[in-house]
């Protein structure tokens, strides 16, 4: 593959600073989130797993109350919630979320549009669902669902 210099050097500088020890590990995570960017897309009934973080001012009428409410009535997606206080008006909220792609985003894009949150960024992966598997021995577990990341 050629690439122009520069365009080179600012890679190699991105996956230094991110810890990667060679170039092909870092292609193989640019072209598995680009697989899975065009997955979402083509079959929206695909299954995710993600995390979703935002900030939020809890002196805002009522907001807080209405976050809670909107995770209560969307239990079906809400696996835990994580809640940190950053200063006298601003909250950090982390929410752990699994299920179909399309309900997990109108989700997370309902609660970011929210008067008062800022900040709001979805990390998500896709992954395998199934509700069976078997184990070395041979026996089958059924009963519960398996996420699977997609490869």
């Amino acid at each position: 593959m050629s690439i122009d210099e520069e365009l080179a050097r600012s890679f190699e500088a991105m996956i230094s600073a991110r810890g990667y020890t060679s170039r092909s590990e870092a292609i193989r995570d640019l072209m598995r989130r680009e697989v899975d960017a065009n997955r979402d897309t083509v079959k929206k009934r695909s299954h995710c797993v993600a995390s979703l973080s935002y900030v939020y001012n809890h002196h805002i009428r009522d907001l807080a109350d209405r976050l809670t409410r909107a995770q209560h009535t969307h239990h079906d997606l809400v696996v835990a919630t994580m809640h940190v206080h950053l200063d006298h008006e601003n909250c950090l909220e982390n929410i752990f979320l699994k299920g179909p792609i399309a309900s997990v985003r109108a989700f997370a894009e309902g609660l970011r549009a929210e008067r008062g949150v800022s900040y709001g960024q979805i990390n998500l992966i896709t992954v395998e669902s199934g509700d069976k598997h078997t184990h070395a021995d041979g026996h089958q577990h059924h009963g519960h669902i398996h996420l699977t990341p997609r490869a």
